[in-house]
């Protein structure tokens, strides 16, 4: 279940992988300045990083830019992090790396349009928003009336835009107030919390054997029964019980300590 991933020279298939007790080990030792214990943390959270970065892989991004991108932000989130949260460090750490891997995608793409055509992007933007008050679907011919221009002109600086735009670009300034486009944007599904859930559920599997992952793969993933898992991993659906009851508890225990 595990795959060979190359990235900044680093196999991150043959990463070592912490568990509860040696990760609170670590991090006493780093509050005390041991420089080793820190060095070997970072190295083991490599793999946090490297599920975090899934989330912003885009084909004009270098993924050992965006890599690095994130180990800084783990540094940051190890240098700051203090036990006394009373919160698991991946929980702390994934705001801290997105946010550096934000910063970094933001202050980094070297592609550059015509201010002229951004402009008129971004005005066909927030017209679409202020249409779209009081309407519930706005055409593109709709949002070129209201502007008094040409359809094809807006389309062509919306397209121009499509690929470079960045969530952090203004789309409006009013009274010093500045308007960004990820302010326009929702996502109920992909939240913050819900990424860090993710990645320390993800934390968890990764700690379980390679036949505890496949049984919880197959009735989780799958919805195979545990009679039909052990007719596929040549077992009883007794032990198949007893390693999916197992597995669940090892997760739980990792997921709240």
């Amino acid at each position: 279940m595990s795959s060979k991933v190359v990235i900044c020279g680093v196999n991150t298939s043959q990463l070592p992988i912490l568990t509860e007790e040696k990760s609170l080990e670590l991090l006493k030792r780093i509050k005390l300045g041991d420089e080793n214990a820190r060095e070997e943390f970072i190295v083991c959270n490599m793999r946090l990083v490297l599920s975090i970065i899934k989330r912003f892989w885009a084909k004009k991004a270098n993924a050992d830019d965006v890599f690095q991108a994130g180990i800084i932000g783990l540094i940051k989130a190890i240098d700051n992090f203090d036990l006394a949260f009373n919160v698991k460090f991946s929980t702390y750490a994934v705001p801290m790396i997105i946010g550096e891997i934000k910063r970094y995608l933001r202050d980094g793409n070297s592609l550059r349009i015509a201010r002229s055509i951004r402009d008129t992007a971004y005005l066909a933007l927030k017209t679409r928003s202020e249409l779209e008050l009081d309407n519930d679907e706005v055409s593109l011919s709709q949002v070129a009336t209201a502007m008094n221009m040409a359809v094809s002109e807006v389309s062509y600086a919306l397209d121009a835009i499509s690929d470079t735009l960045s969530l952090y670009d203004p789309v409006y300034n009013k009274s010093g107030d500045t308007l960004m486009l990820m302010d326009q944007i929702g996502d109920e599904k992909n939240t913050e919390e819900n990424w860090a859930e993710k990645v320390a559920l993800e934390n968890a599997l990764n700690k379980l054997d390679d036949r505890e992952k496949t049984v919880l793969r197959l009735r989780y993933y799958e919805g195979k029964t545990q009679t039909e898992i052990s007719e596929c991993v040549g077992i009883s659906q007794a032990q198949v019980s007893r390693i999916e009851k197992n597995a669940l508890k090892q997760m739980k225990r990792g997921l709240t300590v």
